[in-house]
């Protein structure tokens, strides 16, 4: 049978059928590879059971890694809604390098601005999205609190999957948005056996037939180990007409001659907050 999966923890998947049953479901093998939002092949091994034989091929995946292991977040995703708050603060760096996972995978970025009604906090979290804005992210603003529905239309006829730093109001969001969402979460933390209600898998709800909203847990780090050196330059989008015009093939943009990326530094059409940071992730680059 086919099947989406529609939580992930461990190595424990709820699987939901076309008609709607769902199944607790564990991988075929030792090695797990399966995300939220996979399409799988599945056998159903009793009433509620069954077992993963194969991933349908993907559209895209949302993942971070480090030099040990990958965290798979979303599958077959079609924009990463990533959400900062005017408190407590964000990491700049952190928004970065979803931004920079999303880019290599091409899936279309939305930042979401929440808690918009601590009018205190509003104009300096203004200020710290304002670079993301002057390159061509989408921002949104809103109280998930008091306004929620004002993500709904961009997220009308797509899959999204929310990302964000823990206390950013992630959770508040899906409860305005999926108002069944706590019922459900309860059912799918007893079904896996995760005992708690925060956060802690990745679940996919239902906006509508056409619609979809991935929940995420709070991230604290995100790894970019996957990804080259060349990958991650293309992935900073004001970098890409740079991209090859340097004196050296091999030019890591820090102290060498005709550098076109430090060039356009010097002339202000790159951040330095934002070559810093690209710095800072190139270093970890094996």
């Amino acid at each position: 049978m086919d099947g989406r999966v529609i939580a992930a923890h461990g190595r424990q998947y709820i699987v939901e059928l076309p008609d709607r049953s769902r199944l607790n479901c564990v991988p075929r093998g030792k090695k797990s590879d399966v995300a939220c939002g996979d399409r799988v092949e599945i056998e159903q091994t009793s009433d509620n059971q069954g077992v993963i034989n194969a991933i349908s091929p993907r559209t895209s995946l949302l993942y971070r890694s480090n030099e040990i292991k990958q965290k798979l977040i979303a599958a077959n995703v079609d924009q990463v809604v990533i959400v900062v708050a005017t408190e407590p603060g964000f990491s700049d760096e952190l928004v970065t390098r979803a931004l920079l996972a999303a880019e290599s995978e091409e899936i279309v970025p939305l930042i979401v601005l929440n808690k918009c009604d601590l009018s205190d906090k509003l104009e300096n979290a203004r200020e710290r999205v304002a670079i993301f804005a002057k390159l061509g992210y989408r921002i949104l603003e809103l109280s998930a609190l008091e306004h929620a529905d004002d993500l709904r239309p961009a997220l009308q006829g797509v899959t999204s999957v929310l990302v964000g730093q823990s206390g950013m109001g992630k959770s508040t969001l899906v409860n305005a948005l999926v108002p069944e969402a706590n019922a459900a979460t309860r059912e799918i933390s007893s079904a896996l056996d995760s005992g708690k209600h925060t956060t802690t898998h990745a679940t996919l709800y239902h906006l509508d037939d056409e619609s979809e909203l991935i929940d995420s847990p709070g991230l604290q780090e995100f790894g970019l180990g996957h990804l080259d050196r060349q990958e991650i330059e293309y992935a900073f989008r004001e970098f890409r007409p740079y991209v090859g015009q340097c004196r050296f093939r091999d030019c890591r943009h820090d102290k060498e001659p005709n550098c076109a990326l430090l060039a356009a530094v010097e002339a202000g059409d790159i951040d330095r907050r934002r070559f810093a940071i690209y710095h800072r992730i190139a270093a970890t680059i094996r």
